[in-house]
């Protein structure tokens, strides 16, 4: 999630487009329809934005801790747990340079269009498998490989969009089973319509040794 100045200006007015609320709903009505949501699950947001996908799953679950690093959109999302009297849910401002360091586990990992912002993924996946206890999941939900249309502004863009069989091989590789890919949602920006995917994969349960 590099240059985050472009975050930071844009988040009061981040809800303001229809598109993108209708682009959380559906990565979390994907979440719901693949992710057995127990009441007692915790689970982390990475790159949690206004907390749209967040604030969509507290009602089901335990706990919702959203993590971003644009300093604007983690005050956009305290504001609204404050006017909404919420419990059990926060944000947490993550420093550019160390993406993901919490000292607790989660039973779900969830984030929607984040990766993108992200150059190295190896590392990533395998930070969400840390922060997973065994048998915890990840529900991660981004582009589907595009023309470099989706973004007026591509500062902090990485990637334009990925290849799902890239994905599935990246969550394997650090240590998920169980891993598959599906259309979450179908975004729409003007006459053009860009796929959403949602990768799913299963921690072991047998933990990594100490």
């Amino acid at each position: 999630m590099a240059d985050t100045e472009r975050f930071d200006q844009a988040a009061a007015t981040w809800d303001g487009e229809q598109r993108r609320i209708l682009l959380a709903r559906g990565v979390t009505e994907a979440i719901v329809a693949r992710c057995a949501l127990p009441a007692d699950l915790d689970v982390l947001d990475f790159g949690c934005g206004t907390g749209l996908v967040s604030l969509g799953l507290k009602p089901l679950v335990r706990s919702v801790t959203g993590v971003d690093t644009s300093r604007g959109m983690v005050d956009v999302f305290e504001r609204k747990v404050l006017e909404q009297g919420l419990d059990g849910v926060r944000a947490v401002l993550l420093p550019p340079d160390d993406p993901l360091s919490l000292p607790e586990r989660f039973h779900l990992v969830v984030s929607s269009m984040a990766l993108h912002h992200v150059a190295d993924l190896a590392p990533l996946f395998a930070r969400f498998r840390d922060h997973l206890h065994p048998g915890g999941r990840v529900a991660l939900a981004d582009l589907d490989l595009e023309d470099g249309t989706f973004h007026e502004d591509a500062r902090g863009v990485v990637h334009l969009g990925f290849d799902r069989g890239e994905i599935a091989a990246l969550l394997e590789g650090a240590g998920f089973v169980d891993v598959a890919t599906e259309t979450a949602t179908v975004t729409r920006k003007g006459e053009r319509s860009y796929p959403v995917f949602l990768a799913t994969g299963r921690r072991s349960e047998i933990a990594s040794p100490a």
